[in-house]
């Protein structure tokens, strides 16, 4: 088998079951493997350390399968694999019928995502190795779930980083581009086929229904709005009224789709299609005011390199919104950002109620939802940060 040989002292990583081998660890690489090929990882020694799938052309140059050395690599082993990740969702049942069956790195599968929405599978392979099997992981998923019908989203930038095409469509049966699940009781269309991710933000379905909770009675404003997830929330929680904001006319109209699907009031909503920062100035300007507030901003910060520009992004949001509640008021904001920590998250909404000059508390902090679990050897893995302030 080919083999990684990692540098003196460039182990430490790995012997803490960090899955991933950057380039720079490297040695040298011992026989010639291909793209998203097995090999052995080893230290300067060489005693081994990991199995993993290889990736020439990504920063991440391995992607560790196993630290077992007894344990193969091969269509069994993926059958486990995906057999524990599914077993562990089954308490999810009651609340929804669309959830994340696989996630990646924390499922020891790395670079493999897989969501299920109802009947349907979309699967994203985002890196090499997952890609060198996908078609074996792709019979194995529709063995154990019993499902026939996958459609493949393996569109994300990161591909690009492993030399990889974007892929779209079809990978088993015939999916529909367009399907219907419920959380918490209430029903969405999603569109699978062109929607953001695989379709819906299937790792905020808790922090949805805890701004429900949130939204008796009160005027809220609900940024970066997509389909209309916190605004339907928030109706059915007994919102006064909703303001949805985004740039997107497709999915806005997606999201008035969802509010008539659950039978909700269309007069108790407004939808801008607009980008938020300006939208939010705007309201400043026109002084109006809001009692609950969501943000929920795309990626600013995919990694550590755009920091800086992101915390200047997500301060002025929040400064924003801070300005826009009534005392009293509520704000629910995320960032989604890997290169953001929730420490630094935390600092930067401190610094925009600072600059705000509002006195602001945190209430609660909020995360992914439990389909999307953090291994504890995969810090990375907690990419999602809430927190709920309120505005005295």
């Amino acid at each position: 088998m080919p083999a990684l040989i990692l540098k003196p002292g460039r182990e430490k990583a790995l012997l803490r079951r960090h899955p991933w081998v950057f380039s720079g660890a490297l040695a040298r690489v011992e026989g010639d493997p291909g793209m998203g090929e097995t090999v052995d990882v080893l230290d300067s020694k060489g005693g081994f350390l990991a199995r993993a799938a290889y990736s020439p052309h990504s920063q991440i140059r391995a992607r560790v399968w196993t630290f077992d050395p007894a344990e193969a690599v091969d269509a069994d082993f993926f059958r486990r694999r995906l057999d524990a990740a599914i077993r562990a969702r089954q308490h999810l049942a009651p609340a929804t019928n669309a959830y994340r069956l696989v996630h990646a790195e924390s499922d020891r599968l790395p670079g493999l995502i897989v969501d299920r929405y109802g009947g349907v599978l979309v699967v994203q392979s985002l890196t090499a190795g997952v890609e060198r099997w996908k078609e074996t992981l792709a019979d194995l998923l529709l063995d154990l779930t019993g499902l026939q019908d996958i459609c493949e989203r393996s569109d994300a930038d990161v591909r690009t980083l492993e030399g990889l095409t974007a892929r779209v469509g079809a990978l088993r049966g015939a999916p529909p581009e367009m399907v219907e699940i419920r959380e918490y009781g209430l029903e969405f269309r999603v569109d699978i086929a062109r929607g953001h991710k695989t379709g819906f933000y299937l790792d905020q379905r808790a922090n949805r229904h805890r701004v429900g909770q949130l939204a008796a009675g009160r005027q809220v404003l609900n940024c970066f709005c997509y389909t209309g997830g916190f605004t339907v929330h928030a109706l059915a929680g007994g919102a006064e009224s909703v303001v949805s904001v985004d740039t997107s006319a497709d999915a806005l109209a997606l999201g008035r789709e969802n509010v008539a699907l659950n039978g909700q009031q269309a007069d108790r909503c407004e939808w801008i299609e607009g980008d938020v920062f300006k939208e939010l100035r705007k309201f400043r300007d026109a002084r109006r005011a809001f009692d609950l507030i969501v943000l929920d901003p795309p990626k600013f910060a995919p990694t550590v390199a755009q920091v800086k520009h992101a915390a200047r992004g997500y301060k002025d949001i929040n400064l924003l919104a801070f300005k826009l509640l009534r005392p009293g008021g509520v704000l629910v904001t995320f960032s989604c950002s890997g290169g953001v920590d929730a420490s630094l998250f935390q600092k930067i909404v401190a610094g925009a109620a600072l600059d705000a000059g509002v006195h602001a508390q945190i209430i609660e902090r909020l995360s992914q939802g439990a389909d999307h679990p953090v291994a504890l050897n995969f810090p990375e893995g907690a990419y999602l940060k809430g927190l709920v302030c309120i505005k005295s």
